[in-house]
């Protein structure tokens, strides 16, 4: 308790307390916190200050050396993934901290590193929650829930599966940030359904809203329309090994390892996240009964699914018509959702409770991915990742490759991690015998499931607005998901691709 003093009011305000009590819990210092705020603080300066590192050195003789600069973006990567990790502050502001310690050291210019907080990818994140919201205001979000249950049944084993199928149809036709958006509250319809009352979070809970972020990553490589990595990829592809990947070649070759992974997921979170209850009992005809009340569906209901519905229909068209490639999807998905405020669907209270925290974090995670990218660094560990099976079997360095693409994913955009690590790939495969296309394909399937880290993709950063679980448990159980997708991966390579016709070695000379 602290010293009593006389507070003083200003006339017709209420009373101040006159003694202030401060509670034990907040009088005691966060030491576990205060722990890893030192340890990212630690790996900056360590890195930072450290002597120069030798330069990398590609199959073919090329030198990437690793100035300062580069240096310096890896020593904000490292603090930044201790801070999000272990959530030493908000996760936004440590987003912030990355532009600041840009600026500050002069790693990039902060004209440079606070203009990527407004990336167009950032805006398309931001439009995609307003589609969240206008589910959940317009009551669409109850509707689809109620319905979905209705189907599904009582069973919480088939809740988990219902919810998983759902996410995993709407990511083959539209963005898998659009989709988590959409999900979102219809999850959060569910979760109070369980009607489980306890003070912590249950592991339905973590279960249904962690499974939703993981199988909108696996189902969203199926199909080039799920998420921008996939057209990065082939583009890259064809530029550098003179070969077309069609929409259709791409979707056969990569059904296989999504679907696995959609199911694999569902046995895992029943294992990791078993339910506390095997069965709602009445939930069926509860959910039918709310449904009925809603009645028939309203005009702003149906405005909403008209908007939404164009919207998916411009982003997908964009994808089979040339012409209209001219057209950003961010500019697109926002159009929409100034159409939402005209019309009255949304107002300025719904835009200030946006989750703005979420939106910070992806504008960090742009800030320290085009950092890595234009210092070079990403390069230098690309290479010296890579050479390190340069001599290794065809399969072992398939794998690593996937490997090295699923560990820089959870850090920086997977449209990245793809970009510095693809063109690399493809040039040290020849010399093992390595077709390209397996290559390319293997990138794709890890590029799509960042399982550790909340930056890793935008669905991650979604379900954790639920407030359901911590930044370190959704890392804790991402390492045995992490496992299995290497693990289906494998399979693909060894087994599955090639019977269904994939090149996995080049013809001997």
């Amino acid at each position: 308790m602290v010293e009593k003093k006389p507070i003083v009011t200003e006339p017709g305000l209420p009373e101040m307390p006159d003694e202030i009590v401060l509670s034990p819990k907040n009088a005691r210092l966060d030491w576990q916190r205060l722990l890893f705020m030192g340890i990212g603080i630690a790996l900056f300066l360590i890195v930072y200050y450290s002597p120069q590192w030798p330069d990398a050195v590609d199959p073919v003789g090329a030198h990437f050396p690793l100035d300062k600069a580069a240096k310096g973006a890896i020593a904000v990567f490292l603090l930044a993934g201790t801070w999000w990790v272990f959530e030493v502050v908000p996760i936004g502001i440590t987003s912030i901290m990355i532009g600041v310690l840009q600026a500050l050291f002069l790693i990039r210019p902060a004209k440079v590193a606070f203009k990527d907080f407004m990336d167009p990818s950032v805006g398309f994140i931001f439009g995609s929650v307003i589609i969240g919201m206008v589910f959940t205001k317009t009551g669409l979000t109850k509707r689809m829930a109620y319905k979905m249950l209705s189907i599904v049944g009582e069973k919480t084993s088939m809740i988990y599966l219902g919810s998983f199928l759902v996410t995993a149809a709407l990511c083959h036709i539209m963005a898998h940030t659009a989709v988590a958006a959409t999900i979102f509250p219809l999850l959060m319809s569910i979760n109070t359904l369980y009607g489980v009352n306890e003070e912590k979070p249950t592991r339905f809970a973590k279960g249904i809203f962690i499974g939703m972020a993981y199988v909108a990553g696996a189902a969203s490589i199926v199909t080039l329309l799920g998420a921008a990595r996939g057209a990065v990829a082939v583009g890259f592809f064809n530029d550098i090994m003179g070969k077309d990947i069609t929409f259709f070649q791409l979707t056969y070759y990569m059904m296989v390892p999504g679907w696995i992974m959609v199911f694999v997921l569902w046995g895992f979170f029943m294992v990791f996240f078993k339910p506390e209850k095997k069965f709602v009992p009445g939930l069926k005809e509860k959910a039918k009964k709310l449904r009925a009340e809603l009645g028939k569906m309203s005009k702003g209901e149906i405005l909403a699914i008209t908007i939404v519905s164009l919207v998916v229909i411009a982003l997908g068209l964009r994808s089979f018509i040339q012409t209209l490639k001219v057209y950003d999807k961010t500019a697109i998905i926002l159009f929409a959702t100034v159409i939402f405020f005209l019309a009255n669907v949304l107002d300025r209270r719904d835009l200030e409770e946006m989750p703005w925290n979420i939106i910070l974090l992806f504008g960090g995670a742009m800030s320290i991915g085009f950092c890595l990218w234009e210092t070079g660094a990403a390069k230098w560990m690309a290479v010296n990742w890579l050479v390190m099976f340069q001599n290794a079997p065809g399969f072992v360095f398939i794998l690593g490759i996937a490997f090295f693409v699923m560990i820089m994913t959870n850090f920086i955009m997977n449209v990245a991690a793809i970009a510095i690590s693809l063109p690399v790939a493809l040039v040290i495969a020849p010399y093992l015998g390595v077709a390209g296309e397996v290559i390319l394909f293997a990138s794709l399937v890890t590029a799509g499931m960042p399982f550790l880290l909340l930056v890793g993709a935008a669905p991650n950063a979604i379900a954790y607005d639920s407030k359901q679980f911590t930044t370190a448990e959704f890392f804790l159980y991402g390492i045995p998901a992490s496992i299995l997708l290497m693990a289906v991966v494998a399979l693909c390579v060894a087994v599955i691709w090639p019977m269904m016709g994939m090149p996995i070695s080049l013809p001997a000379p």
